[in-house]
C-alpha cells in the first residue's frame, strides 16, 4: 500500500515539474495582463504619459515617464520577456515588452499617452529597428489615447571623427 502511495506521488512530482519546464518566458502572453489591469483600475481621470521606445537591430527598450520625464512609471525590453538572445529585437518580443508596460501603466493610472521613438542614431543606424511599430500597435490595442509620435533620434550636424584609422580597424 505504501508503495503504491509513493509512487502516485513520484509520478504527480514529475508531472508538475513537466509543467514548470514548459512554461517559459515565450509562452507567457502579457497581453491578458492588460485587459485584467484595465477591469480593476478604473481611470479616476485623464493622466498624460511619455513613452520613449529605443529600437536597435538587437533590442527594443520601452520606458513610460510622466510628462516631465522625471518620474518612471513602467519599464520593460525585449530581453525580459523572451529567452535567447536573438529574438530580443523581434516585433512580438517588443510587442509583449509593451503589454506588459502598459498594464504596469494602466494600473498607476496613465490613460494618454506620448509617443517618442528613438534609434541608435549617431554613426549608427538612423533608422528605428523592426520593433518600433510593433510597440505603437501594441500601446494603441492596450486602450491608450495617443496624443503625438515623433522621431527623437540624434542626427549629428557636424559630426566626431568615426572610430578607426585612415585605413580602417584592423582586425
Amino acid at each position: 500500500m505504501a508503495k503504491a502511495a509513493k509512487k502516485t506521488n513520484v509520478k504527480s512530482q514529475k508531472a508538475q515539474q513537466q509543467k514548470a519546464v514548459s512554461t517559459k518566458k515565450e509562452d507567457v502572453s502579457y497581453e491578458n495582463e492588460v485587459s485584467v489591469a484595465q477591469e480593476k483600475y478604473k481611470a479616476k481621470g485623464v493622466r498624460w504619459g511619455v513613452a520613449h521606445i529605443f529600437s536597435s537591430k538587437n533590442n527594443t527598450i520601452i520606458t513610460l515617464t510622466d510628462l516631465s520625464g522625471a518620474e518612471t512609471i513602467a519599464t520593460g525590453s525585449g530581453g525580459m520577456v523572451v529567452d535567447v538572445d536573438h529574438e530580443e529585437g523581434s516585433p512580438r518580443a517588443a510587442m509583449q515588452a509593451a503589454f506588459k508596460v502598459s498594464a504596469e501603466a494602466i494600473g498607476r493610472g496613465v490613460t494618454h499617452i506620448n509617443i517618442k521613438i528613438r534609434a541608435p542614431g549617431g554613426h549608427n543606424s538612423k533608422t528605428p529597428g523592426s520593433g518600433a511599430q510593433a510597440v505603437v500597435r501594441a500601446l494603441a490595442r492596450s486602450g491608450f489615447k495617443i496624443g503625438s509620435i515623433e522621431d527623437v533620434t540624434p542626427i549629428p550636424t557636424d559630426t566626431t571623427k568615426r572610430a578607426g584609422g585612415r585605413r580602417g580597424r584592423r582586425v
